[in-house]
Formats: C-alpha cells, sequence, structure tokens
C-alpha cells in the first residue's frame, strides 16, 4: 500500500514537504453539474433572478474559493495561482461548471480546481434558491490534472 502523505510516520496529520520538488507548470480541470426546475433555469438563462447576475457572480465566487483553498481544506498549501477561469454550459434540466486551475510550482491544484467548481455550483444554488429550492449539485469531479512528478491524469 501507498504511504499516505499527509500523515507522518506517528499517524499524525502533517503538512507534505514540498520543498526538494521541482517547480513545473500544472494545471486541473473539474467539473460539476447542477440540476434545477425549467424556471430557475430560464430565470437564469434570461438574467431574471432578482439577485443578479447568477453566472457572473457564480464565476468570481468561483475564483475567489480556488485562491483561498489553503484556508478551506486543511494542509493544503498556500499557492500562487497564474490562472484560475470557471465557465458554465447549459444543459438539459441543468448547467455544467468547469473550472481550470493553473500554476508554476512546486505542488498540483487539483484542489483550487475542484473548489473553483464547488463553490461556483453553490453560488448558483444561493442565487437561485427562491425559485427552486430542490436544485441538485452533482458529478464534481477532477476531469484532468498535468505536471508534477506523477504527470498527466484524465478521467475515463
Amino acid at each position: 500500500m501507498t504511504k499516505l502523505t499527509h500523515l507522518d510516520d506517528a499517524g499524525n496529520a502533517a503538512m507534505v514537504d514540498i520543498s526538494a520538488k521541482n517547480a513545473t507548470m500544472r494545471e486541473a480541470i473539474a467539473e460539476g453539474r447542477i440540476t434545477m426546475s425549467a424556471a430557475a433555469l430560464a430565470a437564469i438563462r434570461d438574467g431574471a433572478v432578482k439577485k443578479g447576475d447568477v453566472l457572473a457572480t457564480a464565476r468570481i465566487a468561483g475564483i475567489m474559493a480556488a485562491k483561498k483553498t489553503s484556508d478551506l481544506i486543511p494542509l493544503c498549501h498556500p499557492l500562487a495561482l497564474s490562472k484560475v477561469a470557471v465557465d458554465f454550459e447549459f444543459e438539459a434540466g441543468g448547467i455544467r461548471v468547469t473550472a481550470l486551475a493553473r500554476l508554476t510550482g512546486q505542488t498540483g491544484v487539483e484542489m483550487e480546481a475542484l473548489t473553483a467548481a464547488s463553490v461556483a455550483l453553490l453560488t448558483i444554488y444561493d442565487m437561485a434558491k427562491a425559485i427552486d429550492k430542490a436544485m441538485e449539485i452533482s458529478g464534481v469531479r477532477l476531469l484532468s490534472k498535468s505536471g508534477g512528478k506523477s504527470g498527466d491524469w484524465r478521467a475515463e
């Protein structure tokens, strides 16, 4: 079994020492989906949600969340991200969120991409919940990562 990197030899939580790792270009892409009623989807698409522009707000929230990942997820390193992008695609019955995080550094950005996607989805829910409290967030997952010692990876 592979040794868990966030545990020391005594089994205590520990931040991984990345000081000896080479800085490389690293990128991760994550996605998630929120399903909702036709009324909520139409209101978001038409800009008719009383709280304001749902997708613009969700994009900013996702970007901000990626930048704050180390404050939210224990043992994550604070990272100087060079790019975070959050995009939306309307689908039948919902919206798909895709988030990209990138940097040149000593550790990966998977958690930042996942956090950006998750918070963007939660923001959509928050802004449209007056229309549809039964919205459902699902499928938050890593789609791909590149860079670092472990190399490239893509979801199947």
